[in-house]
């Protein structure tokens, strides 16, 4: 059963929340981090992107950069621009996206629940990116940005939600670039917080939608601390990392799309012959295709749109794993036809989130930099729970979740 807590959060003053904000660490680079930091000594790349404040070109993995973080974390507070409740708390955090809104409960996630498999993982993790952002946590003392859950639906905490989101927020704010809203308030009432916390009890699993490495980070860096403390008693800080938890079917889930920079020594009608072997292939023109349904994907060629459908067969409706579109596009069309093995490292190979849409497909092979693009149906997060659930993984780059967690809101120190 799910074990959480609530936690003195460490936060920007109301006034300064927009100024403080930012995307998380892992979906811009260093470039546009400085960039979109730029003149705003408060925003958070100083603690999360701290080569912004070395030269351009400064290797963002050198000790002096986690350094910097950790300085910069301690300037923040001395200056007031992150000060600490004086009270546990839970905390709510709603973003709105498209007119759809979803509400999430910041909690401290239980360590032992991650090694254990009460918080279950769908995707593999990279050592070198864990021990990234284990180095982060470990510097700072403190888990900056969040990881993003999803739980069973539970009516209990939807009416504790409902009750709060009635009131008046503490942030409210579009934030720039993106434009969805991020809204935040406190849940300080002792009762409220029991009843969270009973609730969270009685349900056998939490599911990370995103932030696998930062969920296996802080999850070892706790464990790390418990063997380190000779009086480890269980009920410290560290044993808690920060999550925001939110419904599962609240969700939405996107599709998360391949581009290829050659054929593999086919040309396009070739490849396209190859293809009629494993699916129906039907040319759609020019217009942009998006794919309507399972097993049905779309392809970007030399101008042209096609629906692809795989054909009944080539792939098993009873396989957890084979039965998803990012499985059946992997073995039929990446592996079989165009020799691309290892979705994690093959450099002819690279990944459009659907949020760019698209046309960003079409963008980049007629640019000339890809020669094909393929679309696909998004996953739903009843195949990624049932996956979960049955221990699988999913291959690579198989989920985009959008809108992505705004970083600098709530801050969770492990002692």
């Amino acid at each position: 059963m799910a074990v959480v807590k609530p936690f003195k959060g460490i936060r920007p003053p109301q006034e300064l929340v927009e100024e403080v904000a930012s995307r998380p660490y892992d979906v811009l680079n260093s470039e546009e981090a400085r960039a979109e930091a730029e003149g705003n000594e408060k925003s958070l790349y100083h603690i999360i992107k701290p080569e912004i404040d070395f030269p351009v070109g400064t290797d963002e993995h050198d000790p002096r950069v986690y350094q910097k973080a950790a300085e910069n974390f301690r300037m923040f507070q001395d200056k007031g621009w992150l000060v600490q409740d004086k009270k546990e708390c839970y905390y709510i955090y709603a973003q709105t996206m498209n007119g759809k809104t979803q509400y999430g409960l910041v909690v401290g996630a239980y360590v032992p629940d991650y090694m254990n498999g009460v918080i279950k993982k769908h995707e593999l993790t990279r050592r070198d990116k864990e021990e990234d952002r284990m180095k982060h946590v470990r510097v700072n003392n403190a888990n900056i940005e969040p990881v993003f859950f999803a739980y069973p639906d539970n009516a209990e905490l939807k009416a504790i939600v409902a009750k709060y989101t009635a009131q008046k927020p503490v942030y409210d704010f579009i934030a720039p670039g993106d434009g969805f809203g991020h809204t935040f308030w406190i849940i300080d009432d002792d009762t409220d917080i029991a009843a969270i916390t009973k609730a969270f009890a009685a349900m056998p699993a939490l599911y990370i939608a995103d932030g696998h490495h930062r969920s296996a980070a802080a999850a070892l860096v706790g464990a790390e601390k418990a063997k380190q403390n000779p009086n480890h008693k269980g009920d410290e800080e560290y044993n808690y990392f920060m999550a925001v938890c939110f419904p599962a079917s609240e969700l939405t889930i996107i599709d998360y799309n391949r581009v290829v920079k050659d054929l593999n020594g086919l040309t396009p009608a070739q490849f396209l012959e190859a293809l009629k072997k494993n699916f129906e292939v039907e040319e759609k023109g020019e217009g942009i295709y998006k794919p309507d349904r399972l097993h049905n994907f779309s392809l970007y060629l030399d101008g042209k749109w096609y629906s692809l459908t795989a054909k009944p067969g080539t792939y098993d409706d009873n396989d957890p794993i084979g039965v998803l579109d990012v499985t059946i596009s992997s073995n039929l069309i990446l592996d079989e036809i165009l020799g691309i093995k290892d979705l994690r490292s093959d450099k002819r190979i690279d990944f459009v989130g659907g949020i760019r849409g698209l046309g960003e497909l079409k963008k980049r092979v007629d640019s000339g930099e890809m020669k094909v693009a393929l679309a696909l149906y998004p996953v739903s997060m009843k195949q990624l729970m049932d996956i979960a659930d049955t221990g699988n993984i999913m291959p690579p780059k198989t989920t985009w979740f959008e809108p992505k967690l705004r970083s600098g809101l709530v801050i969770h120190k492990l002692e």
